[in-house]
């Protein structure tokens, strides 16, 4: 008779009972693993959605495998779901056949399908994705101008609810870093510069997303970057070399902690830690992701933390995008191979690899000793317990006819609208030579020429004309300034100075020199804008709005509510001068945190 071997022994069903306690049915399942089905569960990368919402093949520009041999081969359970389906229908009849795969191995696990935010309008392969189908809302930064708990929550619950409907049963958000830096590339999706402000608003977000606790209508989410992300030497992002550091010349490491407390409170599922290294503190001076001191001695010691850590995407590998070399992020061991950094996550206290696929390491580390399988079990308990809890192995598929009610109803397509109209800031609104009022609101049918917004969209508000000299006010609608940078991925991070162009300059005062202007800054990040107070008849941000939503508020059908989360420098010295982990630390800003106009 042929030896029984884990993979060939008769599968126990017993943790497909739902009647029975989670912890129960996760040690059934984990006993009946082989190290290769456990090793699967470490590795969580992106999948893309094949045309049509079928399971994709391989896709070259990102290095992305095709997902049936991620399943099937190399035996993984965990996916970030890269781009979107044109429907809601599409994207769901797409999760169900991964599922189908899945459902084929051997103990049958089920995937978990986790996303970056996906409902506003940044699109950066690195950190967030189009809304597509989704309703479609301002920044987290938006929210952070809105400031209010009951919003976030609602917006929150909304999410929620078209994520679960497409399968997405984790979100690789909210970013509570603090916006301390004002070059930071990533702080659009954060809440701002206050700790107070983020804390608030980052619970209330986890709590949306999960509800009071986890169970099977929740989203997990995976809240970051631990220990905060924001104190980049020179604005610049460690998803690259020269980003690679994180700095405390005024001595506030506590302070980037306060959100996460709030985030534990709030429950928390899961944690990634940053990229960035700490340079100057007490602890090593390697990648977040690497580091014991912070991941095992802060995260799960002093805070008490037993979820799941993810590491942010791709600490381990070299990589190609688009053809451009993408070396690993593995800063502070840049000189340790691929399979001594994997011990260093590991001995860290980390229990997944955000961004790799190479389960068959993991098993090579374990059979040769230098991992034990005790420790496997360990990070395999964490993550296996999560996909029961959320439901997962009771109903992994979803209602496709479901999802195409949910996603995109015209109930939350509303309810991100005006939350797109209430972040719009108000940074001034004087009274035009010869006129009784402030400029803005404007009056409905009056003649304006248009510099960056659609003449389309506005001829629903005003006549459009083609000359300055022709309007009783112009419209100019820009961009925050960003350097461009030698390679596609790092464009897609706005980095460097916040000084406009001086041919922007010289063209936007040329405008508000010949007629009343109003001067409407989309501000990813904290955009120079003095060259533009004196002349400006009105100055306003936003933080993720369409062109229909401005204009509502331009022409008073709503009423501008955002204030500001962060303060806007007044001018590039003082940004270099900044303390980059303290926050409020350029001199004389412009506008302070928390201003904003009313009507």
């Amino acid at each position: 008779m042929p030896e029984t071997t884990p993979e060939t022994a008769p599968v126990d069903p017993t943790y497909r009972d739902a009647a029975l306690p989670v912890d129960e049915r996760v040690q059934n399942l984990l006993g009946q693993m082989t190290l290769e089905e456990k090793a699967g569960l470490f590795f969580q990368t992106m999948i893309t959605i094949g045309e049509g919402g079928q399971v994709a093949e391989a896709e070259p520009t990102f290095g992305i495998p095709a997902t049936a041999e991620l399943i099937e081969d190399r035996q993984m359970t965990h996916f970030n779901v890269f781009g979107a389906a044109q429907t809601a229908a599409e994207m769901a009849e797409w999760h169900n056949r991964v599922q189908g795969v899945a459902a084929r191995t051997r103990l049958g696990i089920p995937v978990t399908i986790s996303t970056d935010p996906r409902h506003s309008f940044s699109e950066n392969p690195g950190a967030s994705m189009l809304a597509g189908p989704f309703s479609q809302w301002p920044e987290t930064l938006g929210l952070g101008a809105i400031g209010s708990e009951e919003l976030v929550e609602q917006f929150g619950d909304i999410a929620r609810q078209e994520y679960t409907a497409v399968g997405i049963r984790v979100a690789l958000h909210p970013q509570i870093d603090l916006a301390t830096e004002p070059r930071w590339a990533r702080q659009v999706a954060t809440f701002g510069e206050d700790a107070d402000l983020t804390s608030r608003l980052g619970a209330a977000y986890i709590r949306g997303f999960q509800g009071s606790e986890l169970g099977p209508d929740s989203v997990a989410t995976m809240t970051k970057h631990f220990p905060g992300g924001g104190p980049q030497k020179d604005g610049e992002d460690p998803h690259f070399p020269y980003g690679r550091e994180q700095v405390y010349p005024g001595g506030e490491f506590e302070l980037h902690l306060k959100p996460f407390e709030a985030a534990f409170e709030a429950g928390t599922s899961q944690i990634m830690p940053y990229y960035g290294m700490p340079v100057g503190t007490e602890y090593e001076e390697v990648g977040f992701g690497f580091n014991k001191s912070v991941i095992t001695g802060l995260l799960r010691e002093r805070f008490g933390f037993d979820g799941i850590v993810c590491t942010d995407w791709g600490l381990l590998s070299d990589a190609e995008i688009a053809g451009q070399p993408f070396p690993a992020r593995a800063w502070g061991v840049e000189h340790l191979s691929t399979r001594e950094r994997m011990v260093k996550v590991l001995n860290a206290g980390a229990d997944q690899f955000g961004g790799e696929a190479i389960p068959e390491l993991l098993v090579e580390l374990v059979r040769s000793g230098e991992i034990a399988e005790d420790r496997i079990d360990t990070s395999a308990c964490r993550l296996l317990r999560e996909k029961f809890v959320l439901g997962l192995f009771d109903a992994p598929l979803v209602d496709v006819a479901r999802a195409t009610e949910v996603v995109g109803n015209a109930e939350f397509v509303a309810a991100g609208e005006a939350a797109q109209r209430a972040a719009v800031t108000l940074l001034t609104n004087e009274t035009p030579t010869g006129a009784s009022a402030p400029i803005l609101p404007l009056k409905r049918g009056i003649r304006v020429y248009l510099h960056g917004f659609d003449a389309e969209v506005a001829a629903g508000f005003a006549t459009v004309v083609a000359t300055p000299q022709e309007a009783d006010a112009a419209l100019v609608r820009l961009h925050a300034p960003y350097e461009q940078r030698a390679t596609m991925f790092e464009n897609f991070f706005h980095a460097g100075s916040l000084d406009f162009p001086q041919e922007t300059v010289d063209e936007v005062l040329a405008i508000a020199r010949a007629v009343p202007t109003v001067i409407e800054v989309f501000l990813d990040r904290p955009a120079i804008l003095t060259p533009f107070a004196a002349d400006a008849a009105a100055l306003l941000g936003d933080f993720g709005a369409s062109q229909r939503a401005l204009l509502d508020v331009l022409f008073g059908e709503a009423e501008p509510q955002g204030s500001l989360p962060m303060e806007l420098p007044s001018s590039m010295d003082a940004v270099r001068a900044n303390r980059p982990d303290v926050p409020f630390d350029t001199a004389d800003p412009l506008f302070r945190f928390g201003h904003g106009l009313r009507f």
